[in-house]
């Protein structure tokens, strides 16, 4: 495919994301649709959607509309590139830029903070309350792609080892400090999927701030530990190799389908995981560490699924806030006298954060905590919360 080619199948994927259809739809259903189309342009096409969607309210005021058309002459002109050569109508390029349009590309407005940083208008508020003085730098930083981030699986080997192994196929990852099983990809990203070290669960694709919530739930050796919201599963295969395969670990998620993948998962990474429906959690038997990784709103990870902070609404945030408090309030009655419940959202919203644990404490007095984290892209990875709680 030619540039324009692909700048022209972005926009028609752009408008139909825009028109509702999921992103991840959106390109598989186009993948399949377009043979004509290899690899590199399925991934180059797949990065341009995915940037437009990042900065989608900055992009259509830098292009003066807010359709596919417009957003992408924006991007392109912002990247440097020849727009009016992208733009030509020859072969299957998209049809030349008018005068106006030119001059909207050409002109220089400000905008205001959410348009100019990429957010939804109602969260501004609490963006602000939540981020501090690293509101305008985080919200920068989502406008852009995330790392890739690997998960050494001490299981199976070594950090030194696995990076030795990608290096043998042309990956090249360097140590993430303050992490020992932690890798972070500097080259040749797309090719970790297909690799030995990941085919035979010597790596999993996980990013720093999600290892770090289970660095700090401390799973140890001989414990008996629930993975209350496993979701795939990512987070439990973590939990499995700090235990070192050493004592009982479950994983639970109230929709069984998230967890379809775990079994093989597991299975390649050589980690011990009992998978349990809800129905089977009346006779748990009470454990020494529950992680409940709540369902939440995502805003940590607007780089990886941008088009989820589109979808956004006060309806649904408010909704996200009681299942957290039903999370916490049902997670917390299957820790054991003495243990620990490790609450987490991958959101950088303090009402799904700080907020949530509090008032699960004010209606728990017998609880406590005794830790927390908050990790941002300034610090870490994804943004991420996580507090430690323990009977008092």
């Amino acid at each position: 495919m030619t540039p324009g080619a692909r700048i022209a199948a972005a926009i028609a994927l752009f408008d139909a994301i825009e028109a509702g259809e999921p992103a991840e739809r959106a390109l598989t259903r186009w993948a399949r649709s377009s043979r004509f189309a290899g690899s590199k342009d399925r991934a180059a096409i797949r990065d341009l959607v995915f940037d437009a969607l990042r900065q989608k309210r900055s992009l259509a005021h830098a292009g003066g509309a807010a359709g596919g058309r417009m957003v992408f002459a924006a991007h392109q002109h912002a990247a440097g590139e020849n727009v009016q050569a992208l733009f030509s109508g020859d072969g299957y390029a998209p049809e030349p830029l008018g005068p106006d349009e030119l001059a909207a590309l050409a002109s220089t407005t400000p905008a205001p903070d959410p348009v100019a940083l990429d957010y939804p208008d109602f969260l501004d508020a609490e963006l602000r309350r939540s981020l501090g003085d690293d509101f305008a730098p985080v919200l920068a930083a989502m406008q852009h792609r995330a790392p890739v981030d690997l998960r050494v699986n001490r299981l199976k080997t070594g950090l030194a080892e696995a990076q030795n192994l990608l290096a043998r196929e042309l990956i090249f990852a360097e140590p993430v400090p303050g992490l020992p099983d932690a890798l972070r990809v500097v080259d040749n990203a797309r090719a970790v999927g297909n690799s030995r070290a990941y085919t035979y669960g010597m790596v999993e694709l996980q990013d720093v701030s999600s290892q770090m919530v289970a660095r700090l739930a401390a799973p140890k050796a001989g414990e008996t530990v629930l993975d209350y919201c496993a979701g795939g599963g990512g987070k439990t295969l973590a939990l499995a190799a700090l235990m070192g395969n050493q004592g009982r670990l479950i994983a639970h998620d109230v929709n069984p389908g998230r967890m379809k993948d775990l079994p093989d998962r597991a299975r390649r990474a050589g980690a011990e995981v009992e998978i349990w429906t809800t129905a089977q959690l009346a006779k748990a038997p009470p454990c020494t560490l529950v992680l409940a990784d709540a369902p939440c709103s995502g805003t940590g990870a607007w780089r990886r699924n941008p088009d989820a902070k589109w979808r956004m609404t006060p309806a649904s945030l408010a909704r996200l806030n009681t299942i957290q408090d039903e999370v916490l309030q049902t997670a917390s009655g299957y820790v054991a006298p003495g243990g620990r419940l490790v609450y987490a959202t991958c959101s950088m919203l303090a009402c799904e954060n700080q907020d949530r644990v509090d008032a699960f404490l004010a209606a728990n007095p017998d609880w406590q905590q005794n830790d927390a984290l908050t990790l941002t892209p300034l610090t870490a990875g994804d943004g991420f919360f996580v507090a430690v709680l323990a009977r008092r």
